[in-house]
């Protein structure tokens, strides 16, 4: 009942009926961590922690039922509980490697606490597979931690190749669909563009995974006028919901094209509107939206797009260090991700051409080393007054379900900017793809 709800993009109702089936979950642990995994998926990391809290009082020994509560911790910046969570799932169940992974992200490493040997010993142990990609995942996190870059490079390619293996994935098709989103959304069909939903905002945060979205998102929620929903799915499934059924990619980006705009942009809101948000000011920050830059143009003409950049070989290098849990499969081989780097950077040329003025590109070292003056620059675009509190997003309470979600309880800092330096020989392909597409891989942008 309430996963298609979910799926359907009727997140309103999905709430309705979590709330009501919490009421009478009564000592159900299997119940309520189900109720946990669709709060999650609602976006409600505050309710979800609820219900796996609940579970884990009375299945205390349950593993699953630590990590979930652990992974709503992780949201919600308490990442010292999050990690005694993870030492017990891995005490009470060492093959959950998932639990080895994450538990690395949480902090810096030091020679002093850091997991090294316990991996190694846990990764010898293991099968090729899933359990391998993530144990050697934490590797590579925790030996770049401990500045030994050529064993971090050694484990991080040993997990992405075994993750690309994994995968049925041709970069082609997604390089294809957005050379053929290019070729539909041309000048003519904006110059013929039918009005849209003339509401203000939504906010739009976009551009490539790991390019400081994440950080764009919690200095813009740190107004007080302004309340981000995460990464989200509504745009799309709305999309999807008025298109109807379609014969592949190329045939959905045509059929797009022919929707009518104010209609789109209204099925969009209403989504929005049942999640319930508290500001009247939202943020969607969705990376993949960048997809959709015309659509949401065509369809909420006073929406605020902002897309974030970063130097090319940190972009990259940044990606794929990443495990993702799902999506972004050509984040594990070096010319799938120069392949889809170059077609999301001739696409966002594109949208820059055919809708100019729309689009505020924001770069990442431009932001880490001049705080205050790119801030104000993207409080600006977004029609607000200034606040100083913008200034201090890691005090921002708000949960961050990305993975980013440690780093952006933070002060801002410039830590990663050029670390892909350390492994400039082994990022050498990626540059020589990148410099073949016609980017200058030293650039900044």
């Amino acid at each position: 009942m309430i996963a298609p709800l979910i799926r359907d993009g009727r997140v309103g109702q999905a709430l309705l009926g979590l709330a009501v089936i919490e009421a009478t979950a009564g000592d159900d642990a299997r119940l309520l961590q189900h109720l946990g995994e669709y709060y999650t998926h609602c976006g409600k990391t505050h309710e979800a922690a609820r219900c796996y809290r609940r579970a884990v009082d009375l299945t205390p020994d349950d593993p699953r039922c630590l990590y979930n509560l652990a992974s709503a911790q992780i949201a919600l910046g308490l990442t010292g509980e999050a990690e005694a969570l993870l030492d017990r799932v891995i005490a009470l169940d060492p093959a959950d490697a998932d639990a080895w992974q994450n538990r690395s992200t949480l902090r810096r490493q030091t020679a002093q606490a850091n997991h090294v040997p316990a991996l190694l010993d846990a990764v010898a142990r293991t099968r090729p597979g899933p359990a391998e990609v993530a144990l050697s995942y934490a590797l590579a996190k925790e030996f770049e931690d401990l500045g030994q870059y050529q064993q971090s490079f050694e484990w991080l390619k040993r997990g992405a190749d075994r993750r690309r293996r994994l995968l049925s994935y041709q970069v082609a098709s997604d390089v294809a669909a957005m050379e053929e989103i290019a070729r539909v959304f041309n000048p003519a069909l904006f110059a013929a563009t039918p009005e849209g939903c003339a509401e203000v905002g939504p906010i739009f945060v976009l551009g490539l995974p790991r390019s400081g979205t994440t950080l764009v998102d919690r200095i813009i929620s740190s107004h007080s006028a302004v309340e981000s929903l995460g990464e989200i799915n509504d745009f799309a499934l709305s999309l999807m919901r008025l298109a109807g059924q379609a014969g592949g990619k190329g045939d959905l980006i045509r059929r797009s094209a022919t929707l009518d705009p104010a209609a789109l942009g209204r099925t969009y809101l209403d989504s929005l509107a049942g999640r319930g948000p508290r500001r009247p000011m939202v943020i969607d920050k969705t990376p993949v939206n960048f997809l959709y830059v015309g659509l949401i143009a065509r369809a909420l003409p006073n929406a605020k797009i902002i897309h974030l950049r970063r130097h090319p070989m940190d972009s990259g290098y940044a990606l794929y260090k990443t495990l993702f849990r799902m999506g972004c499969p050509y984040a594990y081989d070096l010319d799938d991700l120069a392949a889809y780097m170059l077609a999301h950077r001739r696409l966002m040329a594109h949208w820059r051409a055919v809708l100019p003025g729309r689009i505020l590109d924001v770069d990442y070292e431009a932001l880490v080393t001049d705080q205050e003056t790119q801030s104000r620059r993207i409080i600006a675009h977004c029609a607000l007054d200034w606040q100083d509190a913008c200034l201090r997003f890691h005090e921002n309470a708000a949960p961050a379900a990305t993975a980013s979600a440690a780093q952006v309880r933070q002060p801002i800092h410039a830590d990663s900017v050029g670390l892909w330096r350390r492994y400039a020989p082994q990022l050498a392909p990626l540059a020589a793809a990148l410099a073949a597409g016609g980017v200058d891989p030293v650039e900044l942008v």
